[in-house]
């Protein structure tokens, strides 16, 4: 008898142990911020593409998420609630200011492309920017991929800040994708942990020219 609760004793004491070590070891994210730089290759080695060298810094602090890529051409900035479901895309480009509106709708319509996606690891391991990450790869409706390495012991709070990494069980790190002739590469150069004021998340109330999501896509059909 005496045994058995001392086994006992034991396995509870290694079972919160283990317990104890895994919180310590993984890391939740609900506040901070990230910050990408990006590069691209091309298939044309003497051409220079301008969103090579651009930054994409995401801001997160609870259901709230800023991203601003800031390249070249300009600033594009995409501000996101997932707990009331409403958002803006604000685009700085050649002096003109556009603030695209969206609805929870319209957020799951720009997304649409990466609803479902998996990430399936391939073994492979690395040590990127001090983070040991995974290799994992998933493939998009469009038959492209995306190769990201990933590290499992820090994960975002916030599933919805980017949807291409709403099932990756980590922080991206650094992780690749193809567009047209293009390949983009975005590498973690930064994670700061401080606090965010919350009017960062605000949206603008002047100084934008306003336009709803279906809007500015019938813009695009038409050409515009």
């Amino acid at each position: 008898m005496t045994i058995s609760k001392q086994t006992a004793r034991i396995t509870g004491l290694v079972s919160m142990t283990m317990v104890s070590f895994f919180a310590y070891a993984q890391k939740t994210i609900s506040e901070g911020t990230l910050t990408y730089i990006i590069s691209t290759q091309s298939d044309k080695s003497a051409q220079t593409d301008p969103l090579s060298g651009a930054t994409n810094t995401v801001y997160l602090k609870g259901s709230l998420s800023r991203t601003d890529m800031t390249s070249a051409l300009g600033k594009e900035t995409t501000i996101y609630d997932s707990k009331n479901g409403s958002g803006v895309i604000l685009k700085e480009y050649s002096g003109q200011k556009l603030m695209i509106t969206l609805s929870k709708e319209n957020w799951a319509k720009q997304n649409n492309k990466f609803e479902g996606l998996t990430f399936v690891n391939t073994g492979e391991t690395k040590t990127i920017a001090g983070y040991n990450c995974t290799k994992a790869n998933a493939k998009l409706k469009d038959g492209s991929t995306i190769t990201v390495f990933y590290a499992p012991d820090v994960i975002i709070n916030n599933k919805e800040y980017n949807q291409t990494f709403k099932n990756l069980s980590g922080l991206p790190v650094q992780y690749e994708f193809e567009n047209g002739k293009l390949k983009f590469q975005y590498l973690l150069s930064s994670l700061n942990i401080a606090a965010i004021p919350v009017a960062r998340f605000d949206f603008p109330k002047t100084g934008y020219r306003v336009m709803t999501y279906d809007e500015s896509h019938q813009n695009k059909k038409e050409g515009n």
